[in-house]
């Protein structure tokens, strides 16, 4: 190993021999091994210290320059998905090759040690991808933030498939250490559930409400350092632990009671131990909406801290902390932040709630009614009394307020109440959320009018002035620099690196769309990206698959508006084509899916045996001669997705029309040079504007139309009866064909389509499959696809989560830019 250069320091220094010198020392003294006896795992973890100590200098001269008067992005979510750190912080870092250097002067490659990290298991889909996709511009902007949200101890599950099905596993990501995560003991604090409401006189002889919880967590703060690129700035993912207040109980313990003795050690950290709990049965609703509370209020508690630490008073506190609410599972910020101000730092009502709805920020991420958080009353009366006094009375003046500007309308009344009389009255915490904020956003422009129009039209009604969208964004950091090195040393060499930081330079692209030598750099670009992602479909699930086909990829969460089945049923018509006529041209093909389905989500799990009981059959019909290929890609997570994005050919963004809020799996396939085959859905809309109509694959209803179709008395069957594919492969599904005779096994899945059909599959299935057509056809002009490739990549420049957090900062932060 070589010396290092004297003058550098040995926690901070970034050559590859103060590099290497440092991940030695970090073997010794935080691992505890010699280098002879250490195994993969240690020198990951040594090499993982050692970037966090350069992080960690960064954080600290951060906190120093950041002024006191500035305002702090506080993104409360309750996940963040941030994916494997190493490579995405030593890329930030700028110091990829001196890790490389450094690693290799004590014989291990630096991609066998990135393959060590596990992948974190603090979020799951889409949600908590964007809020680390935010974290990420956040520090690269330098703009100061916080994220908040749950460190849990394990993530939603590992997904396995056994015969077929999805079987879940427990997720231990924290089973070989964690070397990211800085834990702090001294910030922490207490969080209360049910108990009781008193009445008291304080000081000045004024009657309060106090609220004396009948249990008590504790929780502790657990940080992460999040690296902006290239700048030497870190900010902050703070993440709640909960812990028992009294964690052993010395007396039980002498009793013999040894249980007893730890009981509340037990429920106290149950609420921080698992990601999205299955909230099927009760107990599970009572743990997610525990974990809720405990994360906004350990979240606010925090901030009202950091804000008195600066020598402020709370009527300033709007003016220290922009807070952004990440859907409406925090929306219980609003009763709390009132509970705080008003209960404990006795601040008048009418001062509390003008300082909250300053503060508060909403973004709202669904159309879908069911999936707006609503929680039983007699659920908030038990765990948080103190809370629902302080919605009854938002609620009240609320209700006062309507009437005035709509009197006799009883009916809006009811629509904008934040209590559903309805069957089992219920708190909705989208309106609590909508009422409590000074700006609500949608994710997408599409999604944003359809909000206006559907589940929040009241409210749009009322404040329109309120609504506004950001578009939502994925950091290229990741999903393009880390993910495809070689896609982006094309683009470097060609027009430089400026794009990294300022996508709409990929603008510049265009001139080189129809260069036969870039065509081809490109095209061999992302065959070894496929060769790569082949490599690893036949380690994890035995299939062989060829690379030259058409890699058509839908990677996503299982659900039925997402259509999968929809995917199935072409695959299966293909299937059926080539049975007819074998001698039929088409495009070979390789159909890959990916994404996991809620434990207790019976249909979706369905879907996924659906998917490997065709891929079965259609797998082993050696009259396909490997044409089709079908590949469900287990356990989808970040750290997958980078290997399945740059692979792609043909993105599949299939949701039903106004159903989908944005969608970011369509952003992270264009980026790295797939074509959309898609419905105008979500941000679907956006990309085939930018892209161009031309180089987009669009097909199906439109939501007008959806909403036409369904008022209108859809038929299912109908389209079933007047269509001879589609019936035919319906038939072969019915019959037992892909279930070894079994009829019964996919019965559910078949009668909800020919029965209600929810989400329109038949509808738009004709539309589909002819489009599909035309994708294969495409496919085989390479020159054509190839260009399409390039333009989708050259005009993905509004998608960068960074011009996201610029429009936050500008329209709703109220916070200025640097440079």
């Amino acid at each position: 190993m070589k010396n290092p250069p004297e003058e550098e320091n040995i926690r901070t220094g970034t050559s590859p021999e103060i590099l290497a010198q440092a991940i030695l020392d970090n073997l010794h003294y935080v691992q505890g091994r010699l280098p002879e006896l250490a195994s993969k795992n240690d020198w990951y973890m040594a090499l993982a210290y050692t970037v966090r100590d350069r992080l960690l200098h960064n954080w600290v001269q951060t906190l120093k320059a950041i002024r006191q008067d500035v305002k702090v992005v506080s993104y409360l979510s309750a996940e963040f998905l941030i994916g494997p750190q190493l490579g995405n912080s030593i890329f930030n870092l700028g110091i990829w090759e001196q890790v490389r250097e450094a690693v290799a002067q004590h014989g291990f490659t630096l991609e066998e040690l990135l393959e060590q990290e596990g992948e974190p298991g603090l979020g799951n889909g889409g949600l908590g991808r964007l809020a680390a996709c935010y974290i990420d511009s956040l520090a690269t902007l330098e703009v100061p933030a916080i994220g908040y949200g749950i460190r849990y101890e394990f993530g939603i599950f590992d997904q396995e498939i056994r015969d077929g099905w999805q079987v879940e596993s427990t997720d231990k990501w924290l089973e070989l250490g964690n070397p990211w995560e800085l834990s702090r003991a001294e910030i922490a604090y207490q969080v209360g559930w049910r108990g009781f409401v008193e009445t008291y006189n304080d000081l000045e002889g004024h009657q309060r409400r106090r609220w004396i919880p009948g249990r008590v967590a504790k929780g502790k703060a657990h940080d992460y350092l999040v690296p902006g690129y290239r700048n030497r700035r870190s900010n902050l993912l703070r993440l709640w632990v909960a812990e028992a207040v009294e964690s052993f109980d010395f007396a039980d313990f002498n009793l013999g009671d040894y249980y007893g003795a730890v009981q509340e050690k037990v429920y106290s950290e149950n609420v921080t131990k698992v990601l999205y709990p299955n909230d099927e049965p009760e107990v599970g609703k009572r743990l997610r909406f525990g974990q809720q509370h405990f994360f906004v209020s350990c979240s606010l508690q925090d901030m009202i801290r950091i804000h008195l630490l600066r020598g402020k008073s709370l009527d300033s506190f709007h003016e220290s902390f922009a807070i952004q609410l990440n859907d409406t599972h925090p929306a219980i910020a609003v009763a709390e932040l009132m509970r705080l101000l008003v209960d404990k730092f006795l601040i008048p009502w009418e001062e509390a709630w003008e300082i909250t709805r300053k503060t508060l920020a909403y973004t709202n991420h669904t159309l879908l009614p069911e999936a707006l958080e609503t929680w039983p009353l007699a659920l908030f009366a038990e765990y948080l009394p103190r809370h629902l006094e302080i919605i009854y009375e938002i609620n009240r003046r609320f209700l006062d307020e309507v009437r005035l500007k709509y009197p006799l309308d009883d009916d809006r009344l009811q629509r904008l109440s934040l209590i559903d009389e309805n069957g089992d009255k219920s708190v909705r915490m989208a309106h609590l959320a909508c009422l409590g904020t000074h700006a609500i956003n949608g994710v997408a422009d599409l999604h944003t009018e359809l909000l206006k129009q559907t589940v929040l039209k009241d409210f749009s009604d009322l404040w329109p002035e309120k609504f506004l969208t950001v578009t939502n964004g994925v950091t290229p950091r990741r999903f393009m620099v880390l993910s495809n090195p070689s896609l982006t040393g094309l683009i470097t060499r060609t027009i430089g690196p400026a794009w990294i930081k300022n996508l709409e330079e990929l603008r510049r692209l265009e001139e080189f769309a129809g260069d036969s030598e870039f065509q081809r750099d490109w095209r061999a670009v992302k065959l070894a990206n496929k060769k790569a992602l082949a490599a690893a479909i036949k380690k994890r699930t035995g299939i062989i698959v060829n690379p030259a086909s058409l890699f058509d990829i839908q990677v996503k969460r299982l659900h039925e508006y997402k259509r999968q089945h929809l995917n199935v049923l072409h695959i299966i018509t293909l299937y059926n084509r080539l049975k007819h006529r074998p001698s039929l041209e088409i495009a070979p093909r390789t159909f890959i899916f990916g994404g996991k389905a809620a434990p207790g989500y019976f249909m979706a799990k369905l879907i996924i045996k659906l998917i490997n009981s065709v891929a079965q059959v259609v797998n082993h019909d050696q009259d396909l001669n490997d044409r089709l290929k079908v590949v469900f890609f287990p356990n989808f997570n970040v750290k997958n997705g980078q290997l399945v994005y740059p692979a792609a050919d043909l993105s599949e963004q299939i949701s039903t029309a106004g159903k989908e809020a944005s969608g970011t799996s369509n952003m992270k396939f264009a980026m790295n040079g797939a074509l959309t085959i898609g419905t105008l859905d979500g941000a679907n809309v956006e990309i085939r504007e930018e892209v161009g109509p031309e180089n987009f694959f669009l097909f199906g209803l439109t939501a007008q139309e959806v909403q036409s179709l369904k008022t209108g008395g859809y038929s299912p069957w109908n389209y079933y009866q007047d269509d001879g594919e589609l019936k035919e492969a319906l038939d072969l599904i019915s019959s037992g064909f892909f279930s070894h005779g079994d009829r019964d096994l996919f019965r559910p899945l078949v009668n909800s389509l020919f029965g209600q059909d929810e989400y329109l599959v038949l509808a738009d299935y004709r539309s589909y499959v002819d489009r599909q057509e035309e994708v294969g056809r495409i496919f085989r002009d390479d020159k054509r696809w190839t260009r399409m490739s390039i333009l989708n990549v050259a005009r993905m420049g509004k998608f960068s989560s960074d011009r996201a957090i610029r429009e936050y900062c500008q329209h709703i932060w109220k916070i200025k830019l640097l440079g």
